[in-house]
């Protein structure tokens, strides 16, 4: 029988449900949600595809053990108590690369890292029978969270954030990541067969994300993760046929109608750049453009965007104006919605209509909203043709 694992997928503060439905869309057992972080049960191949398939997650942790630590000497024999002889072979290079730690008792980072990391030294002397590892193996880096004095362990099978998809070289001031951008748009009911225009695209997350998902490209096509080097837990061939199931449901002859614009021409180019980069040039159309010139002739299309905030001061007094001609551009539109993510207070006084509905989601440590202003749906196919015979 398979060994499994408890393995935890961190996300953005606010956008757990989205990457919850991912991981159930994967097939997986979901065993706990927390602020921040979704926890589910799976094998080897079940790493290899998370760390593939999940748009939404910031990456994925294998859990070592979880344990109740209110002093140093509580958190050196709950680290030593796990079995790391069986996740780290005797050249494995080992560390605690980041620790967090909310109201508990033991608050210091380098504190804690310094501890369990003897701690866990002492583990593995003792079942490796050696007093010194040459740690010139594979890497397996620890991300330890404590949250009222419950310590949990994971560690880190991704390396890079997965949010780093590989295509993304050149960024304008104020990046939105690529896994917040795939969470908003998972959020709304947009589809491959909606328009999509992003009119502040900046280096074209957006619009990249939309047309990957359109695609059903999988995020993580392109790049490498830390846990290929780990042959004492992940067979090899397990990271060949995610990649293989990752290539045959790609569908990049897909039409779509995704928009991208943004004022400074520079950036229109970086985007494009961008877009070639991750295979979907051929999806999205990338035009320098003021949001004053934003029309469609077309009805139920969808503005999704990460307009400025005002959070440089040189920009401060331009907001509210910009903010009332994104809300003149989108009334002129028929039958549209629009979602933007900002943490500009008055967007919807300036706007000029409150929105159907309002998510707090945290942009790194920034507090922003995400608003929903809800157009119609479209007809049903069935009743568009009943229409159009009628006329």
């Amino acid at each position: 029988m398979k060994q499994t694992y408890e393995l935890i997928a961190p996300c953005h503060f606010g956008l757990e449900a989205v990457l919850k439905k991912e991981i159930l869309d994967l097939g997986y057992e979901i065993t706990s949600v927390e602020d921040g972080r979704v926890t589910f049960i799976g094998d080897d191949e079940a790493i290899c595809r998370a760390n593939v398939f999940l748009r939404t997650a910031e990456r994925i942790l294998l859990k070592a053990g979880s344990f109740k630590a209110e002093t140093f000497e509580e958190l050196f024999q709950g680290t030593r108590g796990i079995a790391w002889e069986e996740l780290i072979p005797e050249d494995g290079k080992f560390w605690v690369a980041k620790a967090s730690s909310i109201k508990s008792r033991l608050f210091s980072p380098s504190d804690i890292q310094s501890i369990m990391k003897k701690a866990m030294v002492e583990r593995m002397k003792s079942h490796y029978k050696v007093t010194w590892f040459p740690e010139n193996g594979a890497s397996f880096p620890l991300r330890v969270f404590l949250y009222k004095d419950i310590v949990t362990i994971g560690i880190d099978t991704s390396g890079d954030s997965l949010h780093k998809r590989g295509y993304r070289t050149l960024t304008s001031k104020a990046p939105i990541t690529e896994t917040l951008a795939a969470a908003l748009i998972l959020l709304t009911p947009w589809n491959r067969d909606r328009i999509l225009v992003d009119p502040f695209c900046g280096s074209g997350t957006f619009p990249i994300e939309a047309a990957m998902i359109a695609a059903n490209m999988a995020p993580g096509m392109n790049r490498s993760f830390l846990a290929e080097d780990w042959k004492n837990i992940i067979r090899r061939k397990c990271w060949y046929e995610a990649m293989d199931e990752a290539n045959d449901l790609l569908d990049d002859h897909v039409q779509a109608d995704i928009q991208g614009y943004d004022i400074d021409g520079d950036i229109v180019k970086a985007a494009r750049a961008n877009a070639q980069s991750a295979g979907v040039d051929h999806m999205i159309h990338f035009q320098q453009r003021p949001v004053s010139a934003l029309s469609h002739p077309k009805k139920y299309g969808f503005i999704i965007s990460n307009p400025p905030y005002g959070e440089r001061i040189e920009e401060k007094k331009n907001i509210p104006a910009l903010y009332r001609e994104i809300g003149e551009r989108y009334a002129a539109l028929d039958a549209w919605s629009m979602y933007l993510i900002t943490s500009y207070e008055d967007t919807e006084k300036c706007i000029g209509r409150k929105a159907d509905k309002n998510r707090k989601i945290y942009n790194g440590m920034l507090k922003t909203y995400f608003y929903q202003f809800m157009g119609p749906k479209p007809p049903r196919r069935s009743q568009e043709n009943r229409i159009e015979k009628q006329g």
